[in-house]
């Protein structure tokens, strides 16, 4: 069967060998014409473009990108939309400008990758009511966000008022209100999360399930996100592990910038993930706090194995 599989990807590979000839990657260059094109092209047009079949090219883009072609131009179209909405587009216009054929289409997946309703977003957030608090740790001061649907934001820095700078640079418009961690059950159920990391009180870190979450991301994110939280404590994945994990094992560029993306420190363990070489690589809240808390989960981890 194997040896018949790929003859098959062979026959498909050379389907048409001037188009193949014009672009020494049909992988890239379906990504490139996806990149350019105004309007998508289907599925069987992409794979008439590049010289191969649809089910090859369907198949080899996943594998390649992680994604499908269509789910490719769906998020890059989702970035060209928030990016006009951020520019002051109405949203009907950007829903057109950004190749989307109806309003409805997007707002079938706003939630999962705006995070609010389009319209709010593109005011900043307006509307939308998030309450955060800010507390001390190992690593520097800790800042963790909530809407009322779920956690929106984990970050770490060297003040209170960078933190919320930050804060306020992705929702400018929303209404921030400082609260008194203990007195939300949320927020306080993230700190205890985080203290318990880097205090070797695991124990405690999985006796209590985590609020939901309220991001922005793509299908693609979710899943590399949903492959770190599977790593246990005191163990590292590189780029290439996690791309094999979700089935796309030439995505480590991709998993890279989906960990780049994160923007829930410690919920979402993206500081798990280092270069092949085992070098850490980098991390938005800082190598060096990465380095030192890889190094405390790495001691964790020991001491929980040393246990009778």
């Amino acid at each position: 069967m194997a040896r018949l599989a790929g003859a098959r990807d062979d026959h498909h590979m050379n389907a048409k060998p001037a188009c193949k000839a014009r672009h020494p990657d049909p992988l890239e260059h379906a990504r490139e014409l996806l990149d350019r094109s105004a309007k998508p092209p289907s599925l069987h047009e992409l794979a008439a473009g590049v010289g191969l079949s649809p089910g090859y090219l369907q198949r080899r883009f996943r594998r390649r990108f992680g994604v499908s072609p269509a789910e490719y131009a769906r998020a890059r179209r989702f970035r060209d939309f928030k990016s006009a909405l951020r520019d002051g587009a109405n949203v009907t216009d950007a829903v057109y400008a950004a190749g989307f054929g109806s309003p409805s289409r997007v707002y079938e997946h706003a939630d999962r990758l705006l995070g609010m309703p389009p319209a709010r977003y593109r005011n900043g957030g307006a509307g939308v009511a998030i309450r955060y608090t800010t507390a001390a740790s190992p690593l520097g001061r800790i800042l963790v966000a909530a809407t009322a649907r779920g956690i929106c934001a984990v970050a770490l820095g060297d003040s209170d008022q960078a933190l919320l700078d930050e804060l306020r640079g992705e929702f400018p418009n929303a209404t921030l209100n400082r609260v008194d961690a203990g007195r939300d059950e949320w927020l306080k159920l993230v700190l205890e999360h985080v203290a318990a990391g880097l205090t070797d009180r695991n124990e405690l870190r999985s006796s209590r399930a985590l609020p939901p979450v309220d991001v922005a991301a793509t299908a693609f994110q979710w899943r590399v996100w949903q492959a770190l939280t599977r790593i246990p404590t005191g163990e590292t994945r590189s780029y290439a592990e996690i791309a094999r994990a979700i089935g796309a094992p030439g995505a480590m560029r991709a998993v890279g910038r989906a960990c780049g993306a994160n923007k829930l420190a410690f919920v979402v363990p993206c500081h798990r993930v280092v270069r092949m070489d085992g070098s850490p690589g980098g991390w938005r809240w800082g190598v060096a706090r990465k380095q030192k808390l890889l190094q405390r989960e790495a001691h964790a981890g020991n001491l929980h194995q040393a246990k009778p």
